[in-house]
């Protein structure tokens, strides 16, 4: 079985959702390769003819799920450890405008894959057979508004709830009932549109929230009510041009703090949480380390991952957490995606398609070892996973997975 089950206070931690069981980018697996052969390590599968998409493939009891788009709809696939397809369901209409492949990542739990398709329809639908259990239109239900770039929210479950923000004129975030879609609380509206960003779940002196992020705004939500415990605008103080700020990445929290960024030139914003929890404030913001879609990852006092330079480069920084102070940037290839596992660093460049092994240091930059996938097309903008000492790597149509066993 490749996917164990960790428990948190209100919900199981799914390691079969969007960057790990705890959306911060960390893999659990040990006892990993140190190092790779110059062609990489060994790959065990290859999966071409896929749907088309940028999300993150993730396992859950030995199979592989990955969403992708066919001609005009989402599709979720399964398949299993030897690359067959055993179903593919339809869940929605693809997002028709520009970058319109599929971007959301399936997140499962007991039996059930939960998932929101290119124009907002949230889907329930059976692991087993990929038959549909229930759906909702959170866009039109809820007067959502879309981004420029449409959506790319992946869905989090708590321990009774689906929680997803619609944004716009009638509310911000709604939880939705895990059982059969119907509405357990929502938010009031904070105004402004979709972000590209995913919820997550934290707790700060025993005081669970959630945190939104909206095309504007940064906010803590209860789990329970949908009481809004603050909200904090990115765009107008921290943006990159007269209150804009395309929010991309889910925030890291460590010891009562989170950090939030975005690329364009927008700076990144380290807010301090008072001791209840129920308010914020900025302890320092700069524009060293805005990530423009990959992610990043923290570590030993460190934030990790890359910048943005223009749409087409960004180099790789290690900035200090508590201070935002800059250890190193450095180039390599082009900026993209970071992941972590078993004391090492996975990153991912999104031109050409190298992947490196780096050991984390705010020293220097330690390229350890780095190979190149042959095959998909496009840009290499789906995050990495890795499950039972295997890499995952998504291009476009084509799957591939890798041993990783030291």
């Amino acid at each position: 079985m490749w996917v164990g089950m960790v428990t948190s206070v209100l919900a199981q931690a799914q390691d079969a959702q969007w960057r790990g069981a705890d959306r911060d980018g960390k893999y659990k697996d040990t006892g990993l390769l140190k190092q790779w052969p110059a062609e990489g390590p060994d790959l065990l599968l290859k999966v071409e003819g896929l749907g088309n998409g940028y999300s993150t493939p993730v396992v859950y009891k030995g199979d592989i799920y990955l969403s992708g788009r066919r001609d005009s709809v989402d599709v979720l696939t399964r398949l299993d450890i030897k690359g067959q397809i055993k179903w593919e369901t339809i869940y929605g209409k693809a997002w028709d405008k520009s970058f319109p492949e599929t971007r959301s990542t399936p997140t499962i739990e007991d039996g059930r894959a939960y998932i929101m398709g290119g124009l907002g329809t949230i889907v329930c639908m059976d692991t087993e057979m990929g038959d549909i259990i229930w759906s909702v239109n959170t866009h039109e239900d809820y007067k959502g508004e879309f981004h420029r770039w449409g959506m790319a929210e992946s869905l989090l479950l708590t321990e009774k709830a689906v929680i997803s923000s619609p944004v716009g004129e009638m509310t911000t975030v709604v939880a939705l009932n895990k059982e059969d879609g119907s509405l357990i609380w929502k938010t009031e509206s904070f105004g402004g549109a979709r972000s590209y960003v995913s919820p997550m779940l934290i707790e700060h002196n025993g005081t669970p929230m959630i945190l939104v992020t909206t095309s504007k705004d940064i906010m803590a939500v209860s789990p329970e009510n949908g009481e809004v415990f603050w909200s904090i605008d990115l765009a107008t103080d921290y943006g990159y041009r007269e209150g804009r700020r395309n929010n991309t990445n889910t925030p890291l929290f460590h010891n009562g703090e989170i950090f939030t960024t975005s690329g364009y030139d927008a700076d990144g914003v380290m807010l301090k949480l008072s001791d209840d929890g129920k308010s914020a404030e900025v302890k320092w913001h700069n524009g060293a380390l805005d990530v423009h879609h990959g992610g990043l990852v923290f570590l030993d006092g460190y934030l990790y991952g890359a910048n943005w330079i223009n749409n087409g480069n960004g180099n790789w920084v290690c900035q200090e957490w508590d201070t935002g102070k800059v250890m190193w940037e450095e180039e390599w290839h082009n900026k993209g995606s970071i992941i972590y596992a078993d004391g090492l660093l996975y990153i991912f460049e999104e031109k050409k398609g190298h992947v490196g092994l780096v050991e984390p240091s705010p020293e220097g930059f330690k390229v350890i070892s780095s190979f190149l996938p042959d095959g998909g097309s496009g840009p290499w903008w789906a995050h990495m996973s890795i499950y039972n000492k295997k890499l995952l790597i998504r291009h476009g149509k084509v799957l591939f997975v890798y041993d990783l066993e030291g």
